[in-house]
């Protein structure tokens, strides 16, 4: 009764979202933050409530003192003059002191707007690394989800400063805008790896200063010299954000950006490739999936136990299921878990793949965020599939198998939670 009381108020609390409430939506954005099972609700809500996610969502990053700030605020202006509902998640560096953001890219955007008397097309939320690496926070995609299922039609993410390898906002922007300057210190710095090739959109901010002829001219260089990316070729646009010299082509650009999106397969496919900073339909990385567990057949789930509690492990969960004719067991183990698969039936999968392998490691299991969205990607891609519907599994879990054959000898399962990818 209590779960179904939690689940009724998040989901009160997210119509009142809907609705335009900022006071509500700021505690929605700290419930996801806190993270917990609240937080569990309140995303499923959200995930009802933001239709087909289409709000396009633009990361802005690049080093400390590159203008990242100034030039968010002013493509914001841009966007609400335009009419767009705009979302800003600013990342700010963790406090020694308190462990929250230091907000400095807030108190630098909130001159512009109020949200309690001002402007109720934008809503700005700081929030802090707390000891994450690649720029981002670890809710910062949780948070993007509650906002934008506030009617926002625009994210802008703004990364604290990063370096050269932190490249994480390229998992989660459907444009990724890098943010360079002249003066910076080194003069081929546009053609170092890492964060430079996530760009799908270079900016040279504080172009009145000089040198900014240089800086890009090595980005043009640097794109002669690099494998090709289809058929973008990342422009690279000058602008002052102190006046906005430069915004409107920014902007300009995003869109063509989008257009190109949309026509390689859309928002949904392009956030769920786990790409390299590459349109959609470009080769997948699987070492960038989240590994969910590792799926091991047992004879008896009963005996196979005694050997993981002796390592300190225990079964948190068991499921029989019925279409597949397997007991499961889930152990955690660190970040990700062991599952024992036990036959109920000698003729299932699990019963068959005992008789002819024994006990061992059955397949391994990687998450993602959108289950369609990840079979429809590698359909495309020509993956081979051991079944073209997704299924549901233990605990509610939804996944796919990817066939050995296009794995390298591996049967790959992929999985997603019963509420993501709705």
């Amino acid at each position: 009764m209590a779960e179904t009381e939690t689940s009724r108020d998040a989901a009160e609390l997210l119509q009142r979202v809907h609705a335009g409430d900022v006071r509500a939506l700021a505690r929605a954005v700290s419930i996801v933050e806190e993270g917990g099972a609240a937080a569990a609700d309140v995303l499923s809500a959200a995930h009802a409530l933001r239709g087909d996610g289409s709000a396009v969502r633009i990361g802005f990053t690049g080093s400390p003192g590159a203008g990242k700030s100034t030039l968010v605020d002013a493509y914001a202006r841009l966007l609400r003059a335009q009419g767009e509902a705009v979302g800003i998640v600013a990342v700010d560096p963790t406090s020694p002191f308190h462990g929250g953001a230091i907000l400095g890219d807030r108190i630098r955007m909130q001159a512009s707007y109020s949200q309690d008397d001002g402007d109720p097309g934008i809503y700005i939320r700081s929030v802090a690394t707390r000891g994450m690496l690649g720029g981002l926070a670890a809710a910062t995609a949780d948070i993007c989800t509650v906002i934008e299922a506030s009617g926002k039609s625009r994210m802008l993410i703004e990364t604290v400063g990063v370096g050269q390898d932190e490249v994480e906002v390229a998992r989660l922007a459907d444009v990724t805008v890098l943010v360079l300057t002249p003066g910076m210190g080194d003069d081929v710095q546009s053609i170092k790896a890492g964060v430079m090739e996530i760009a799908d959109i270079y900016v040279i901010n504080k172009s009145d200063r000089e040198g900014a002829e240089r800086v890009e001219s090595e980005i043009l260089a640097m794109q002669s010299l690099a494998a090709k990316r289809g058929a973008w070729t990342p422009p690279c646009i000058r602008t002052v954000a102190t006046t906005r010299e430069g915004v409107a082509e920014l902007d300009a650009a995003i869109a063509r950006y989008v257009a190109h999106i949309q026509a390689g397969g859309g928002l949904t496919a392009r956030r769920h490739l786990l790409k390299q900073g590459r349109p959609a339909g470009a080769a997948m990385r699987l070492d960038r999936l989240v590994l969910d567990h590792l799926g091991i057949a047992v004879k008896s789930i009963a005996e196979a136990r005694k050997f993981y509690e002796t390592l300190g492990l225990h079964i948190e969960s068991e499921e029989t299921v019925e279409h597949e004719q397997v007991r499961t067991a889930m152990l955690p183990l660190g970040e990700t878990r062991i599952e024992l698969l036990e036959p109920t039936a000698e003729d299932s999968v699990i019963g068959r793949y005992l008789a002819k392998s024994g006990e061992g490691v059955h397949h391994i299991a990687v998450h993602v965020p959108d289950i369609a969205a990840a079979m429809a990607a590698m359909q495309s891609a020509g993956v081979r599939l051991v079944h073209e519907q997704v299924k549901t599994g233990a605990g509610g879990h939804r996944y796919f198998f990817v066939h050995p054959a296009s794995t390298g000898g591996v049967l790959l399962e992929v999985v997603s939670s019963s509420k993501e990818g709705l």
